[in-house]
């Protein structure tokens, strides 16, 4: 007489790898939940270039909460952004890393998964032609990322030389 367990082995090994891609599934959509940066962003309601920075992070994944205070040249003295590291937006992500102006999202990413030892966020002084948000034509400038030291001191954390940099 053969033995019962023989017959059994092909359905437990169905129910085997049912579970295992049941497993796999959820998994995977674990992975696709995982929260993305939040960024409060302090801009002036008329800035259309910001609103298109927005865009921009929105688009790589950040989520963004919009406000407008009454004065945004306090606010950013506030949180001690040097005038001559000054754009015309503020994000501050949860942790409390600022970054002004229009850094694109892959170094605010960098910047979030890796912070420099005693670094307080990143600034694109200016309005740079063809960062993300000021894109006119073919028109590019190249610029340099600044890092904000918590001493009040900032240097450079990347240069961007071209479009497909950013």
């Amino acid at each position: 007489m053969e033995s019962p367990i023989r017959y059994l082995r092909y359905p437990m090994l169905l129910v085997f790898l049912s579970a295992l891609a049941a497993c796999s599934d959820k998994s995977s959509s674990v992975s696709r939940n995982v929260s993305h940066p939040t960024l409060d962003v302090y801009t002036s309601r008329t800035c259309e270039c910001c609103e298109l920075w927005v865009q921009h992070m929105e688009g790589a994944g950040f989520h963004t909460k919009l406000h407008h205070p009454t004065d945004l040249n306090q606010f950013k003295n506030d949180h001690g952004i040097d005038s001559g590291l000054q754009s015309c937006h503020t994000a501050i992500s949860k942790e409390g890393y600022v970054f002004e102006g229009h850094i694109p999202a892959r170094y605010t990413q960098q910047f979030l998964d890796h912070p420099p030892a005693g670094a307080r966020g990143l600034s694109v002084p200016g309005m740079p032609a063809g960062s993300p948000g000021m894109e006119v034509g073919n028109q590019f400038t190249p610029y340099k990322i600044w890092v904000l030291k918590k001493d009040g001191s900032a240097e450079i954390f990347a240069g961007v030389d071209s479009p497909d940099q950013q």
